[in-house]
Parts: structure tokens; C-alpha cells; sequence
């Protein structure tokens, strides 16, 4: 197995164009292999694209993979060759990834503000979640990442709810808001390059970590605080908006 090199899904999109440019600088993901569903020629250096159905028998055994579920856009050029799987897929990709030879998981799973329960914010929000983090792996990371309700897909009674939720918003925190992709990008890259040598177990970060860790430069002395179980610093909590 490669000492470094990270697996890729979900490159598409908004987020997961950024967190692939993002991981394409960083030593620990290189080379970086994005799964991909028709033939596509990579042409950024240390860029490989892998068919989603010959994963099995791909002839790399990478130690880091990083799979990013987006919001549903149009995509076009290279884009449309990224497979972006849907949030059902986790535990079947999870499986597929720990059966070769992946031993560091690193999943970033938007959802939707004041929708999670406080208490599923920092921990496994379903059964799916429960089970990737029973399958093995030395570390299984969740970052949650604040969403706002798609309006494009909502109907009747749910539009009616979104819209509520977005003429409420700003009696949600500020630290559960969305942030900039870009941002969330430089995260995970800094998390891919930290947890493989972490202590080894599950980790959920809340969307309070992810907005505090945006906020600056540079993620990475939050980033070492979360790995290593510290809790978050009260300074660094925003006061909510009225």
C-alpha cells in the first residue's frame, strides 16, 4: 500500500470541485485517484480518475479516502465524468472502500440547518453513519457542514416550511450558518492531512467546529484541538443573531 495517496468521490459540484483543488496540494492525498463514471483524461498533475465499476480491482492501494456529498447541481465538461454519489451510498461505498485497503475515512455531510437534532450534531446520525464506523476502519471522520434547504426540490408544504426557515434565519446561530465552499475545502484538506496520524477511532465535527476552523487562515491548530477530544473554546463561539 501507497504510504499517501487518497481515493476521491464526489469531485463535482460546488464543494467537492473545491475539496478536490484543495486536496490536489496537499503531500499526505497525492496521488489523488477521483472516482469517475465514463472515461475522463486527468490532465492536473498527480490526478488519476478511476471507473466507479472497476473499483474493486483497482490496481492501487490507497491509505485516505475522502467522500463528498454535495447538493445536486447542473455539471458540465469534466464535472459530468465525477460520479457524485447520494447520501445511500455511504455505507455500500464505505464497505467497497475498506475492502481495499482504505484505513483512514474521511466523509463530509452537509445538511440542512435546524433540521439535525442538537444531540446528532456532534455524534452518528443514523444507522448508516453507526454502521461505517463498526466496519474497521482506523479512523472514520464526519464533518457536518451547514446546508440550506434547496429550494429547487422542495414542494407544497415543504417549500412552504423552507421558506419559514429562511425568513428565520437569522435566529440561527452564526456558527450554523453555510460557509464558502473554498473554506470548507482548506478544512478538509487540513483534516486529511492530520487524522492518519491521529489516535484512532470515530470523530463527528459539528457545525460550530466547521465555522470556527473557517474563520482564520489556517484551520490546522483547531483542527489538532478536535483531533485530539479538546473542546471547543468559548471565545471562539460566536453570540447568536437577534
Amino acid at each position: 500500500m501507497h504510504q499517501h495517496g487518497c481515493w476521491l468521490a464526489g469531485g463535482g459540484g460546488a464543494l467537492g470541485s473545491a475539496v478536490l483543488e484543495a486536496l490536489l496540494g496537499t503531500r499526505v492525498a497525492a496521488p489523488l485517484h477521483v472516482l469517475v463514471t465514463q472515461d475522463f483524461h486527468a490532465t492536473a498533475p498527480g490526478l488519476h480518475a478511476q471507473l466507479l465499476a472497476t473499483l474493486p480491482q483497482a490496481a492501487v492501494r490507497l491509505p485516505l479516502a475522502v467522500v463528498v456529498f454535495d447538493a445536486a447541481r447542473q455539471v458540465n465538461g469534466r464535472e459530468a465524468a465525477f460520479w457524485q454519489p447520494p447520501p445511500a451510498e455511504l455505507l455500500p461505498l464505505a464497505r467497497r472502500l475498506h475492502d481495499i485497503g482504505v484505513r483512514h475515512l474521511l466523509v463530509v455531510m452537509p445538511h440542512v440547518s435546524a433540521t439535525l437534532p442538537e444531540a446528532l450534531k456532534a455524534g452518528l446520525a443514523s444507522l448508516d453513519e453507526q454502521a461505517v464506523a463498526a466496519l474497521g476502519f482506523d479512523h472514520v471522520a464526519i464533518v457536518r457542514t451547514a446546508q440550506r434547504p434547496d429550494e429547487a426540490s422542495s414542494r407544497g408544504l415543504q417549500r412552504l416550511a423552507d421558506a419559514v426557515l429562511a425568513q428565520l434565519r437569522v435566529m440561527v446561530p452564526q456558527r450554523e450558518q453555510p460557509v464558502r465552499a473554498a473554506k470548507v475545502a482548506a478544512l478538509v484538506a487540513a483534516i486529511a492531512r492530520a487524522l492518519p496520524a491521529s489516535a484512532s477511532g470515530t470523530r463527528v465535527m459539528a457545525p460550530e467546529w466547521v465555522w470556527q476552523a473557517t474563520q482564520g487562515a489556517d484551520p490546522h491548530a483547531l483542527v489538532a484541538d478536535w483531533l485530539q477530544g479538546r473542546p471547543l473554546p468559548l471565545a471562539a463561539l460566536p453570540r447568536q443573531r437577534m
